[in-house]
């Protein structure tokens, strides 16, 4: 019969026990790791900044864009210059015609005034031979510079016209100059034809001041006469027509001088930067044609405000706004920083391919954005590692 060695079943026992206890204490520990990686989930987010698209609200063409790619500018800085007057509206070519009329109607008041002087001075027998003479001078005087001021008047806006026309051939001729499109000739025809013009405007800018001095002198003169002298109706009755007409052009000229300075505003109306960035896209070049609401270029803010990650579906009930994160960057200078989220998307959704795993296989996660503290030094595309804390 064999016998049983009692004493060794003990420590045979502990032998098939212990491999049994380090197996149930390695489940236990890759069960607490799967939960504890479950709550403290780490997942990639990509910096982003505001980026907006400069356009304009109606149709335009592309007078000049002052900015190259990759500029840093300032908000408030003039982006694009743009020409909202349509080609076909041609206004310009009416303002002049409408300036011509006042210039011809002006010249035909000229000449009624020597028949009304003349028939004035042919009554001047019958009348208080002096005083008639006097009033008739000094009321024919205030209103010939009256006339005088609308008739420079209209030669300085109609030339002033001219001259913007002038102008922008010259910056044409300028550019086609550097591109080898002409020879120097034509940009010196173009700057002297521009040049005389202006040197036109500034001689009639000055016999136009004249004409106010002599405006006002005529009609001190007349106010110091009356005031000394009775008033005799029969002048001012016969020029109470020509003063009626007067004042009708004088009413026609302000509303084409009006006319012109809103042109002149629609033809260089500037696009500015709403906020401090770095110019990232330039769509379109001067001379082009844009319809209202077609994109320019691109503004992106010069740095990233937020950050935006995607939790994946194993992780959507872990996240919720406000919860605090680390943010880890690992380009220099590498630094680890917390933040908070601010915003926690409704649904899943695609991720970016830059955050799938395999860029064969599309990955779905719920959005959530996350402050991004200016000294965290981000570049706005750069991706963030994100750990709960």
């Amino acid at each position: 019969m064999k016998r049983i060695d009692i004493r060794g079943y003990p420590f045979r026992l502990r032998h098939h026990i212990l491999p049994v206890a380090v197996w149930l204490f390695a489940v236990l520990c890759v069960i607490g790791l799967f939960s504890r990686r479950s709550q403290r989930f780490e997942v990639l987010g990509i910096a982003q900044g505001r980026v907006v698209q400069i356009s304009a609200n109606c149709p335009a063409r592309l007078v000049n864009v002052p900015v190259q790619l990759f500029d840093k500018v300032t908000q408030g800085q003039t982006l694009v210059v743009v020409n909202t007057v349509l080609d076909n509206e041609q206004p310009r070519g009416r303002l002049q015609a409408q300036l011509a009329t006042v210039l011809a109607e002006i010249e035909h008041l000229t000449a009624q005034l020597v028949p009304t002087q003349d028939s004035l001075n042919a009554e001047k027998t019958d009348r208080e031979a002096n005083r008639i003479i006097d009033s008739r001078r000094f009321s024919v005087d205030v209103e010939n510079a009256r006339l005088d001021i609308l008739r420079f008047r209209a030669l300085i806006e109609t030339d002033r016209i001219t001259l913007k026309d002038l102008e922008l051939e010259v910056k044409v001729t300028e550019e086609l100059l550097k591109q080898d499109a002409v020879v120097p000739y034509e940009l010196q025809k173009a700057q002297a034809q521009h040049d005389t013009l202006a040197t036109k405007i500034s001689e009639n800018e000055q016999l136009l001041a004249q004409a106010n001095t002599a405006l006002e002198q005529a009609i001190k003169r007349r106010d110091e006469y009356f005031q000394h002298e009775p008033y005799h109706p029969s002048v001012e009755g016969a020029l109470d027509v020509v003063r009626k007409a007067i004042r009708v052009q004088e009413r026609r000229m302000d509303e084409v001088l009006l006319q012109i300075e809103a042109l002149d505003v629609n033809q260089a109306v500037e696009l500015k930067a709403p906020f401090d960035g770095v110019i990232s896209q330039i769509l379109r070049g001067a001379s082009e044609a844009v319809l209202a609401g077609e994109p320019i270029l691109a503004l992106t803010e010069a740095g990233p405000t937020e950050i935006v990650a995607y939790a994946s579906e194993e992780q959507v009930n872990n996240i919720r706004e406000g919860m605090e994160v680390e943010l880890i960057k690992s380009s220099e200078p590498a630094r680890i920083i917390r933040s908070r989220i601010t915003y926690v998307g409704p649904v899943v959704e695609q991720m970016p391919v830059r955050l799938w795993r395999n860029p064969n296989f599309p990955q779905w996660g719920r959005p959530f954005l996350i402050e991004a503290p200016p000294e965290i030094g981000l570049v706005t595309g750069e991706l963030v590692g994100i750990r709960k804390l």
